[in-house]
């Protein structure tokens, strides 16, 4: 089947051009003006913007968390995901401590095999360290996972430094890097310790038990050991204007370094602990905490600038009546934030729109440098011959307003509640075929696991 899009401009990561694309069989057969295919299917896309599939490098679906699961699975939370414009989303594969990587896999695997809407693939969590996990890197690698994540907070599943740092060498050895979740557990936990000895047991506390200095400190700890190693990392969903100091100061030493954030760190302010309805306030609870406003318009100056190199949502979804669980202790609140629907037409309103970051700028943290620093590239990221048919049609003139009522992630609320957007998704191909048509998900079960080679980035 053909199908020419038309009238459309498509975006790149080096600006929007007027061009025609000819999809067949899955992938993309041509981009250029003025194509003729007589027995293609045609799509108007006048007036609209064609942007490569959305990439959400962090994701949690189907995942266990103290004593809860996330709202979202694999069949829920792709479907979000696709009906937002993100057509490949890559989820962390999570080994309990002691358990093997394969094993962690292998259940990932179960969780998302024939449920997916979009395509997927996995980080492999390193929660523990011996001569086994060693030797599984190397496999995993050769099975398409070429990623890793690894703690530097929660008992359960953080590394001391030097089993981190031995991790390191070995994701250099195999061409393998590692996202790594960077706060100072240590003081996180004293902190912890003087609200519970002070009464201070509401949402209000979260914040401050976990302040950006001790995120700060920990990305400066993390790329001291990445810099002994001589190896490239990933600070992942950087919250704190102190933590972009830290990174710039690594890359004035010569050292790679690579960052995410989100876009609640870019849109929301810390006040929102503040609110004396417990339960309006334990939506936000999320690690790292939501900043200041001066975090926020750093973080977005980095954006504009390219310092941050993509925006993923670290989708961790739960219900209002699961964040019920920490009513009388802020630590019992389940950490994460819904997210995967709204990303894009989030960043288009806030950044496009607004004149923040450019067409091309979206086009690179969503799309062109998650596909590179992930390894899917070209097969994803981008709209040229050979990649797969993954095209977001943008409607810059279709406003809407962002509601839980109306969305497809499995939560009864979203951090965004009623945000206008500029523009929203209209159609979204998954490999060629319609997936999405204004707002109606039409592909229930389509997705594929994509192995991914050594990052391009």
């Amino acid at each position: 089947m053909k199908t020419l899009f038309y009238g459309g401009g498509v975006v790149s990561g080096q600006g929007v051009r007027r061009l025609d694309v000819l999809a067949e069989d899955g992938k993309i057969r041509d981009a250029a003006e003025g194509l003729r295919v007589p027995d293609a299917e045609r799509v108007d896309c006048t007036g609209k913007l064609l942007f490569p599939g959305f990439i959400d490098g962090h994701t949690h679906f189907d995942l266990e968390v103290g004593g809860t699961i996330t709202a979202d699975d694999f069949a829920t939370g792709s479907r979000a995901a696709l009906r937002g414009g993100t057509t490949m989303v890559v989820d962390f594969a999570a080994p309990d401590k002691g358990e093997t990587l394969a094993s962690g896999l292998e259940r990932w695997r179960e969780k998302s095999e024939g449920r997916s809407a979009c395509d997927y693939g996995f980080h492999m969590t390193i929660d523990d360290w011996n001569e086994g996990i060693s030797r599984e890197i190397g496999e995993m690698m050769d099975q398409g996972i070429s990623s890793f994540k690894m703690y530097m907070t929660y008992p359960a599943m953080m590394l001391p430094e030097g089993d981190m740092y031995r991790a390191l060498l070995r994701l250099k050895e195999v061409g393998g890097i590692a996202g790594v979740h960077c706060e100072n557990d240590g003081v996180i936990r004293a902190l912890v310790r003087e609200a519970r000895a002070e009464g201070r047991m509401a949402p209000a506390s979260h914040p401050r038990t976990r302040p950006a200095p001790l995120e700060s400190e920990a990305v400066s700890h993390l790329l001291r050991l990445a810099q002994v190693a001589d190896v490239p990392v990933i600070i992942v969903h950087l919250s704190a204007r102190e933590s972009l100091e830290e990174v710039r100061a690594a890359r004035r030493r010569g050292q790679r370094v690579y960052v995410e954030t989100c876009p609640h760190y870019l849109l929301l302010e810390d006040s929102v602990y503040d609110n004396p309805d417990f339960l309006e306030a334990a939506k936000f609870v999320c690690a790292p905490p939501i900043r200041k406003r001066e975090d926020r318009e750093a973080l977005w100056e980095a954006l504009r600038n390219g310092e941050i190199d993509t925006v993923a949502t670290d989708h961790c979804s739960f219900t209002t009546a699961q964040k019920r669980a920490g009513r009388y202790d802020f630590t019992k609140i389940p950490g994460g934030l819904p997210g995967v629907e709204h990303r894009g037409a989030l960043l288009y309103t806030h950044g496009v729109a607004a004149g923040r970051i450019t067409a091309g700028d979206m086009c690179r943290v969503l799309c062109e440098n998650p596909a590179k620093l992930y390894g899917c590239w070209p097969r994803k990221g981008v709209i040229a011959p050979g990649a797969d048919a993954d095209i977001v049609v943008y409607d810059p003139g279709a406003d809407s307003i962002i509601t839980a009522a109306a969305q497809a992630q499995h939560t009864d609320y979203t951090p965004y509640e009623g945000m206008a957007t500029a523009g929203s998704v209209r159609q979204v191909y998954l490999r060629g075929r319609l997936a999405v048509d204004r707002g109606e998900v039409l592909l229930r079960n389509e997705g594929i696991f994509i192995p991914r080679e050594r990052r391009c980035l």
